[in-house]
């Protein structure tokens, strides 16, 4: 029985501006899919491993999030609740918060700001990037090189959680 769960119409999509020293990402949405995964899965951390590996975004960390804001100029992320629940703020100092459980997955365009502002003692997460691609730790506003790769960074053609038919051909293809 797949422990994945059926492609919801209705991915949360957040469209973000540039806040303070974080650049965001002017072109591509963060993408939030909600109990994407079912959390029932007997190892969720190796399902979703399997799983963004299976659609060319190969995992690269299991941790949690960091409490301080950052964001990344070298890599599109895609991070996979695996355990436990977070409250995050996505976009930088004063941007959205969003509460996040087992199951659910976000992926997050290169510039987007995120921490971790409270989580449960079990709050696990699983990180996959694109071939090639990394997480840079930024905390201070972007040079103008920064800026450039990130509106360049390149994606795969397959989302990370669905695969051909998934949020990165419905949100991200048409802004290349």
């Amino acid at each position: 029985m797949s422990t994945l769960n059926a492609m919801s119409d209705s991915i949360q999509t957040l469209m973000l501006e540039r806040n303070d020293w974080v650049p965001n990402n002017p072109r591509l949405p963060v993408l939030v899919y909600r109990d994407a995964v079912s959390a029932q899965a007997s190892d969720l951390a190796a399902h979703l491993e399997e799983t963004f590996r299976s659609h060319g975004w190969p995992p690269q960390w299991r941790y949690g999030i960091y409490d301080f804001h950052h964001y990344h100029t070298e890599g599109h992320e895609v991070l996979g609740v695996a355990s436990g629940q977070a409250r995050l703020m996505i976009g930088g100092p004063g941007g959205q918060v969003l509460d996040v459980k087992a199951g659910d997955v976000l992926l997050l365009p290169a510039g987007t700001g995120h921490c971790n502002l409270g989580s449960s003692d079990d709050f696990l997460v699983v990180g996959a990037y694109p071939p090639g691609q990394q997480a840079d730790i930024c905390r201070e506003a972007p040079s103008e090189a920064q800026l450039a790769n990130i509106d360049t960074l390149s994606f795969p053609q397959r989302d990370p959680v669905y695969g051909a038919r998934g949020g990165v051909n419905r949100y991200w293809l048409d802004q290349r």
